[in-house]
């Protein structure tokens, strides 16, 4: 019989959680003690540490072929407030992220019906070439599945060229629910669930280091946000290629979902944010993505078994455009005090997670 006590008598000894065991904890109102095994399982893994890096973001277009009913970023060519950024624009972004100090630069965008791999490929070039000390984090599966369709190239000649124009990791977008049947009703033009593992394990293959994301609160239940983290996690054991997850609150204000879901609370925020870094037990670190949580519940989240605030971001779009109240960017100094307010050890750190400076 599942209790909590069982449960917590296996945490504490470094074992492994089961699925239904995970499902349990979710069903589970006694925060405070889910939050508690949390906070050890990471202390574990991360001593008082909390993990932040200096970066930008950079979205090359928000033109795209798929309308995602989550998604407010993506527009059609010509409709107001579409865009695409012209390569000098991109590499005046990196250059400005460089001399302020960012060590990544973070980009993902639309699937853009015109542009071809070639542009994303000289993206990559001009920016290694203008700002050569920052770290390449581009592209979610989604976008490298796309650019396999366009260029007619395999997924993995598609990442030896980008590798060789200047790709050093990949984010975790584009997972949003692994499981089918809720990824049918809030993005069905998007890859299937196995096809997003597919191509995430042939990026470990290729020697690429990815995160991994979660978008909760919309369509889904708690058993299918578990069956989503099961995939990750197994696929983690194979491969040990992911570096994060992140799980992202659904952001409903402008989505076109906004009319059936009221989005997460701070109290379900918590809880999967805590289960999230007790049950993937092979995951070096769990993220709060400030950006779409707000600082606040970020901040509180260190906590509750997070270790890793993200970034200083400087422009954000896609939580934004969905209705993220969150500011654009954090200072440097500013993510220092969140951390240190919440007792933990700031630690800046590269995008392979190497500490550059403690505080």
């Amino acid at each position: 019989m599942t209790t909590f006590e069982t449960i917590s008598a296996k945490v504490r000894a470094g074992q492994r959680i089961s699925a239904d065991e995970a499902l349990f904890l979710f069903n589970s109102n006694d925060l405070l003690a889910i939050g508690e095994l949390a906070a050890q399982a990471n202390e574990r893994k991360n001593g008082r540490n909390a993990y932040f890096n200096v970066n930008r973001h950079i979205n090359p277009t928000n033109i795209c072929v798929n309308r995602c009913a989550f998604c407010a970023f993506s527009r059609t060519a010509g409709e107001e407030g579409a865009y695409t950024l012209a390569l000098d624009e991109i590499c005046r972004r990196a250059e400005e992220a460089e001399r302020e100090g960012a060590t990544e630069v973070h980009i993902v965008g639309g699937l853009h019906p015109e542009l071809p791999f070639e542009f994303y490929e000289e993206a990559l070039a001009a920016i290694r070439r203008v700002a050569p000390s920052l770290h390449i984090k581009a592209f979610t599966a989604v976008e490298i599945e796309y650019f396999s369709r366009i260029s007619g190239l395999s997924i993995e000649d598609v990442f030896k060229r980008l590798i060789s124009a200047g790709l050093g990791s990949m984010p975790g977008g584009g997972a949003e629910i692994l499981v089918e049947e809720v990824r049918q009703k809030i993005c069905p033009e998007k890859i299937s669930g196995a096809r997003w593992l597919e191509i995430i394990r042939l990026a470990h293959l290729a020697g690429l280091k990815t995160n991994a994301t979660m978008l909760y609160g919309h369509l889904e239940t708690a058993a299918e946000r578990v069956a989503h983290m099961e995939l990750l996690r197994t696929l983690q054991d194979e491969t040990g290629g992911f570096q994060a997850f992140i799980p992202l609150a659904f952001q409903p204000e402008n989505s076109d979902l906004k009319l059936d879901i009221k989005g997460t609370s701070g109290l379900d925020d918590m809880k999967t944010l805590a289960i999230a870094r007790i049950f993937m037990d092979n995951f070096d670190h769990i993220k709060a993505y400030w950006i779409m949580l707000g600082e606040k519940i970020a901040q509180v989240s260190l906590a509750f078994g997070v270790n890793d605030l993200d970034g200083t971001v400087v422009e954000e779009k896609i939580g934004h455009d969905a209705g993220a109240q969150s500011p654009q960017s954090l200072t440097k100094e500013g993510i220092i005090r969140l951390i240190k307010k919440a007792g933990k050890t700031p630690v800046e750190r590269d995008t392979l997670y190497h500490p550059i400076r403690s505080f």
